[in-house]
């Protein structure tokens, strides 16, 4: 930190979470600067000590996030001796960046980075719950809606049961919303049902759409969709 900085933008920035979030942490009296308890709108400047429930915080110089549309056959792996093509062939090399959760090296879509591992740990953690939008394409073409129901009530994979949020047939497969991040769950899924996945692609993660990002090009979160996708995760 250079200049100095609104008490809540700091704690922000060291992935905290939102700049309101980080408000309610200073209102419940949980923020200390230089062992003062802190105040709304006080500033933190070069070399201040900044404490939340006792633990020293430290900011990111920077926090990155981007939005990738990650082609079909690139791992997501930044070492994988195996793999030809990595999404980080397709990426500017920023120091710390890796992926938030993972596609497969058969899917294709939205894939977030980020240098921020505190933003990670909470995005990917099955708790908050981050909804993924995904559009498949399967060997038997358009799910029935009776077996997009057995999705919403739940189906038994080798790792526990998995259902989904939401399920829509679609020319050739189905729309669906999933809120965990298991290995391969969605293929798994739709295998159980009898519908094999030929393709997939993620739409949406939380709050931030793929939109019209063409494949192998990425782009930075802008500071309020960074905001937005901070809001999708609730405060401990």
């Amino acid at each position: 930190m250079k200049r100095p900085l609104r008490l809540q933008a700091f704690l922000a920035r060291a992935g905290l979470g939102s700049r309101r979030q980080a408000e309610e942490l200073i209102r419940q009296g949980r923020v200390r600067v230089n062992g003062a308890v802190a105040t709304l709108g006080q500033k933190v400047n070069p070399g201040d000590v900044v404490e939340v429930d006792g633990k020293r915080v430290e900011p990111l110089a920077e926090r990155v996030v981007l939005a990738l549309h990650k082609p079909r056959g690139y791992t997501t792996t930044r070492h994988d001796p195996h793999a030809q093509k990595t999404v980080f062939h397709l990426l500017p090399p920023i120091p710390g960046l890796h992926p938030i959760g993972r596609l497969d090296r058969d899917s294709e879509g939205l894939l977030l980075l980020t240098n921020d591992g505190h933003l990670t740990l909470r995005l990917t953690h099955p708790r908050y719950g981050v909804r993924k939008v995904y559009r498949v394409w399967t060997e038997r073409g358009t799910l029935p809606r009776s077996v997009c129901q057995r999705l919403l009530e739940g189906v038994e994979l080798e790792d526990g049961p998995a259902r989904a949020l939401a399920c829509r047939p679609a020319p050739g497969g189905a729309f669906l919303t999933l809120a965990e991040g298991r290995k391969r769950e969605v293929r798994r899924m739709l295998k159980r049902v009898g519908y094999p996945v030929k393709r997939l692609l993620r739409l949406q993660v939380g709050p931030i759409r793929l939109g019209s990002l063409p494949p192998g090009r990425w782009r930075r979160l802008t500071a309020e969709e960074v905001e937005a996708l901070l809001r999708e995760i609730p405060l401990e």
